[in-house]
C-alpha cells in the first residue's frame, strides 16, 4: 500500500547554505515532530560548491519526519528549485521557506489558519503589512529596493499586495501544481509569476503579517538582480498575454503528481 501522504510539505531551496542550513533543519524538524499534522520535508539543493547537500543529509538523517533532499545538477536558480520541491511534494498544503529562516518555523500555523478559513489557494508571508513585526531590518538600501520592486510589479501586473518576495508561502498543492508545472521563472520573481498566474484563474489569495528577522548573506545581486527581476516580470506578463499560463488548470479533483522527467525525485526520499 501507498505510504499515507502528509498534511504538509515544508520545502526549503538551498545554495551554498552549509552554515545556516543545519540550524535552520533542527528548527523546522523539531517544530514539525510537535506538531498536530503530520509534515514531510523536502531540501532541494540547487547546486551548491560547498556541502549544502551532506549537511542537510545529516540533518534529515534522524529527522523522525518523512524528508528527502534533491539535488539539482548545476545551480539552476530559486524558482527552479522550488518548483522541483512542490512537484515533489506530497503533503495537502505546501510551505515554501527561506533556507535562512528569516521568517520563524513556527508563524506557520498562523497561516494555516488562515487556511482553513480561506479553504483553499494561498497565504502569503508578509512583511509589510501594519501588524508585520519586523525584528532585524535590512540594510536601507535592499529595504529600499525591496519597496520599489514591489511598487513596480504593483503597477505592472495589477497584483495588490504589499509584499510578493517574502519567501514564506502556504498553498494548497493540487491549485498550485499545475501553475507550477508551467512556471518558466527559473530566478527570484518566481514569487510573482506564482501570484500573477493564481489570481488569473481565481485562486483566493490571502496576505498575512508575519515575524521577520533579516539574515545577512542574501544572495540577490544588489547591482543586477533587480534589473532582471523587472525583466522577468514584463516577460509573465507578456506569456500571459501570449497564452502560455492558458492550460493551467486550478482546483483539479484528481491527484497531481511529479512529472515523468523528475521521477528521480521519488528516489532521493529518506
Amino acid at each position: 500500500m501507498p505510504a499515507q501522504r502528509p498534511y504538509l510539505t515544508i520545502v526549503i531551496p538551498a545554495y551554498n547554505e552549509q552554515s545556516r542550513l543545519g540550524p535552520t533543519l533542527a528548527s523546522v524538524l523539531a517544530w514539525a515532530r510537535g506538531s498536530r499534522h503530520s509534515v514531510e520535508v523536502i531540501v532541494v539543493d540547487d547546486g551548491s560548491v560547498d556541502a549544502t547537500a551532506d549537511v542537510a543529509r545529516r540533518g534529515i538523517e534522524k529527522a523522525g519526519v518523512d524528508s528527502a533532499v534533491l539535488v539539482n545538477e548545476r545551480n539552476r536558480g530559486k524558482g527552479y528549485s522550488l518548483r522541483r520541491g512542490v512537484l515533489a511534494a506530497r503533503g495537502e498544503l505546501v510551505l515554501v521557506c527561506d533556507a535562512d529562516l528569516s521568517t520563524p518555523i513556527q508563524e506557520t500555523d498562523r497561516l494555516i489558519e488562515r487556511m482553513n478559513g480561506l479553504g483553499h489557494g494561498l497565504v502569503i508571508g508578509s512583511r509589510a503589512l501594519r501588524e508585520s513585526k519586523v525584528e532585524i531590518h535590512q540594510n536601507p538600501v535592499r529595504e529600499m529596493m525591496g519597496k520599489v520592486f514591489n511598487k513596480a510589479v504593483r503597477l505592472l501586473t495589477g497584483l495588490p499586495f504589499h509584499d510578493t518576495q517574502c519567501g514564506f508561502k502556504l498553498m494548497t498543492r493540487r491549485d498550485v501544481a499545475p501553475i507550477f508545472k508551467r512556471a518558466r521563472i527559473d530566478g527570484f520573481s518566481y514569487d510573482v509569476e506564482l501570484l500573477y498566474v493564481a489570481a488569473r484563474q481565481g485562486l483566493p489569495i490571502e496576505e498575512v503579517a508575519v515575524s521577520w528577522r533579516n539574515a545577512p548573506g542574501s544572495k540577490v545581486g544588489i547591482l543586477t538582480d533587480p534589473f532582471k527581476m523587472l525583466r522577468d516580470v514584463a516577460r509573465i506578463r507578456r506569456w500571459h498575454q501570449q497564452g502560455v499560463y492558458q492550460q493551467v488548470r486550478v482546483n483539479e479533483h484528481q491527484d497531481t503528481e511529479p512529472r515523468d522527467s523528475e521521477q528521480e525525485d521519488a528516489d532521493a526520499r529518506t
